[in-house]
């Protein structure tokens, strides 16, 4: 559990934020200038609040009321920048082992051998950082940060000075890390295909404020957050892939309700993929349609209406997913479709690739 309460100033710019969470990775998500370092920053005590407390896993790091403030070392905290911040005339093993050597036997919980392998590190550790490439840096700043032997992780916006290769391949080893050590992560991003890859509970932040928090599939479905911070309203569905069907270059994913299927993606079957369908790309119909090419086609049942603004959302439970469709109040009153009434969803994309990004 993390819970942060906290309130102070920085220059003309008021941090306000207040949040509980708990779960094994808490995205922080909101605009350039919402307050996401400001508060990772407290967390690991680069930052001290003028008022409010910090606490994780039950553990107070700080508490303006009770004069808690514990050092960044007493903390516990790795931390993964936006720019890696190696040590330039050390190499990668010696950068690498740089706080586990600092830490007590009794205090470490992962070795570096299970770090390096699991980084992919190994071809690497006799060479120095301007010799690796952007990707292969960071993966190095997040060893680094592990093997301090931390509490919690924290990534801020660590992908951000990366292009798109380097980003995937970054990405697939944050989710290797997210699954085998199993330690909190709170991970700040701007970017939704981040967090609906990674992230477990959002927290989204803007103008210093919480303004939500919640699981991924509840965030990106709010209408009354302001669109720009989301991209636009979308359902995320949890899957598995069942099969790839190469020869027509198709990957089926499976969910509590039904199937979906998507471009070919490279991914071995069972792995956990997040399926981001936008709204506006789901149509609604009230029997099944015949001779039609769109694949996914999900029975399903209305479970609420939202009409404002001449744009009308259309929840339906398929399954335990929830799936929104955008559709004309005109297209409401034509199919009298309303809470409780069967129809069918046709999916036109599913925006997902092998790296979960926004298609």
């Amino acid at each position: 559990m993390i819970d942060v309460d906290i309130d102070t100033r920085l220059g003309a710019f008021h941090l306000r934020a207040a949040f509980a969470a708990d779960a094994p990775v808490i995205g922080i998500f909101g605009r350039s200038g919402a307050g996401k370092s400001s508060v990772v920053n407290a967390i690991a005590g680069i930052l001290k609040p003028a008022r409010g407390s910090i606490c994780v896993d039950g553990r107070c790091l700080f508490d303006a009321s009770r004069g808690i403030d514990l050092r960044p070392e007493a903390r516990r905290c790795g931390y993964v920048f936006q720019d890696s911040l190696l040590f330039p005339h050390l190499d990668v093993r010696t950068n690498l082992l740089y706080g586990h050597r600092r830490r007590r036997a009794a205090e470490r919980f992962v070795e570096p051998a299970r770090v390096i392998d699991l980084l992919g590190l190994s071809g690497l550790l006799d060479r120095r950082p301007a010799t690796l490439s952007g990707g292969e840096r960071q993966r190095v700043a997040i060893g680094r940060a592990l093997l301090a032997q931390p509490r919690i992780l924290l990534f801020d916006e660590p992908l951000a000075s990366l292009d798109a290769p380097r980003k995937g391949e970054v990405l697939d080893y944050i989710e290797r890390l997210r699954d085998d050590v199993r330690i909190p992560i709170v991970y700040v991003s701007h970017s939704a295909s981040e967090m609906a890859r990674l992230a477990d509970t959002i927290v989204m932040l803007a103008d210093g404020r919480c303004t939500a928090v919640g699981s991924v599939e509840a965030i990106f479905g709010r209408r009354d957050i302001d669109p720009d911070d989301i991209r636009e309203t979308a359902s995320v569905i949890d899957a598995r892939v069942a099969s790839h069907d190469r020869e027509d270059a198709l990957t089926t994913l499976v969910f509590d309700g039904g199937k979906l299927v998507v471009p070919l993606i490279e991914a071995t079957t069972g792995a956990r993929m997040r399926a981001i369908v936008r709204a506006r790309d789901v149509s609604l119909a009230l029997r099944r349609p015949e001779d039609i090419s769109i694949v996914n086609i999900l029975a399903g049942r209305v479970r609420s209406i939202d009409a404002r603004d001449g744009i009308v959302d259309v929840a339906v439970a398929i399954g335990s997913a929830l799936l929104t469709a955008r559709i004309t109040r005109h297209s409401l009153r034509a199919l009298a479709i309303r809470e409780g009434v069967e129809v069918h969803a046709l999916v036109k994309a599913v925006s997902l690739d092998s790296r979960g990004e926004y298609g």
